[in-house]
């Protein structure tokens, strides 16, 4: 079956503390979305959608110019919001008897064998959301001075990739009031679809503050 990826970098730099925004800060020696991209064209038959809002697609273009990055790939104007942004690039999909992983450009870290279960899972069942264990132990907030502590293996954290069946998905981004919903498998549910996961790894982080590149320069292997 057909393969797509949906990469959506729309991020800013103000966690990251920088000007520029955080999916063009170098890892290793080149740009994270680089990294990113470059990892999902390594899976066969697959056409790469790349997120970008409309202000950074000149600089996008001169790091491109820059690195020599030639990955072919279509691309999607990023919206106000990751919703929107994500809508936009099912937009491109016209194939819905296909599958697309949904992934940040801001986690490079992800592993092949990830996202190949993700594609194989996700065809055989309709979806398949990456997740990990908790590995700290956790408390809920009852109010501002209460809090509560949870099981933690009543839980899982989300990761990217989330990939799905592509009819479903659109399908499911047609639905009206999912604004305020924050990733794409809540979109799904709220469609009202069953939610199957994966098991992703640590290592396949999102690189969101100073602290984060500083690791995923000591984790990332070109």
């Amino acid at each position: 079956m057909k393969k797509y990826a949906i990469i959506v970098a729309g991020g800013a730099g103000a966690r990251m503390q920088s000007e520029i925004p955080k999916q063009f800060l170098l890892l290793k020696n080149k740009p994270i979305l680089m990294q990113t991209l470059s990892i999902f064209a390594s899976i066969q038959n697959i056409e790469l959608i790349l997120v970008l809002p409309e202000n950074q697609l000149v600089f996008w273009e001169n790091l491109c110019k820059q690195y020599q990055f030639n990955i072919p790939y279509t691309l999607a104007l990023g919206g106000k919001t990751r919703i929107e942004s994500v809508k936009n690039g099912l937009n491109c999909i016209k194939n819905e008897e296909s599958l697309v992983a949904i992934h940040d450009g801001v986690r490079p870290l992800i592993d092949i064998k990830t996202i190949e279960n993700s594609f194989e899972k996700a065809e055989k069942n309709g979806n398949a959301i990456t997740v990990i264990p908790l590995k700290d132990s956790i408390r809920q907030k009852i109010n501002e001075h209460e809090t509560k502590t949870m099981n933690r293996d009543d839980f899982y954290l989300v990761q990217t990739p989330q990939t799905f069946q592509t009819k479903l998905i659109q399908k499911a981004y047609q639905t009206k009031n999912i604004e305020h919903l924050t990733d794409d498998a809540s979109v799904l549910e709220n469609f009202g679809e069953k939610i199957y996961t994966i098991e992703g790894n640590y290592q396949n982080i999102k690189i969101t503050t100073p602290e984060d590149l500083i690791i995923a320069n000591v984790l990332f292997v070109e």
